[in-house]
């Protein structure tokens, strides 16, 4: 049960000392996306409901490099820097997640890195 580096050319590289995802045993354990272009490395800046796409896009890419889906998600991790984009992240994020329902907690936080307005992490059962 040694834990074992996820890692794709689809999803942002890490911008620090951490990796994109750590499997362990059957989980899955995703580091927060912020809406970074994988291809370029820059912050897409748009609507709420763009960059909540952009960061559900990162996750999904770490979820498929490590052979599983949003379905397997169990928890959940929103930060904000203002909770007035609540209503929007929460369109697009019920959209990419359909009927399945994960834990969840949102919090408002004053900063993230180069300075995005939406951070998600997740962790998530690989079978």
């Amino acid at each position: 049960m040694d834990p074992r580096p996820i890692a794709t050319e689809f999803a942002p590289k890490a911008i620090g000392p951490y990796s994109q995802g750590i499997a362990c045993g059957d989980l899955l354990f995703l580091s927060g996306q912020v809406p970074l272009d994988p291809g370029t490395g820059t912050l897409v800046r748009g609507t709420v409901q763009e960059e909540v796409a952009r960061v559900l896009d990162n996750l999904k890419a770490v979820l498929e490099a490590a052979g599983a889906g949003f379905d397997r998600v169990v928890r959940t991790t929103v930060y904000l820097t203002d909770l007035k984009d609540f209503e929007a992240m929460n369109e697009v994020y019920a959209r990419c997640f359909g009927t399945h329902r994960p834990a969840r907690s949102t919090v408002q936080v004053s900063g993230l890195p180069r300075g995005a307005r939406i951070e998600i992490d997740a962790i998530a059962r690989l079978r």
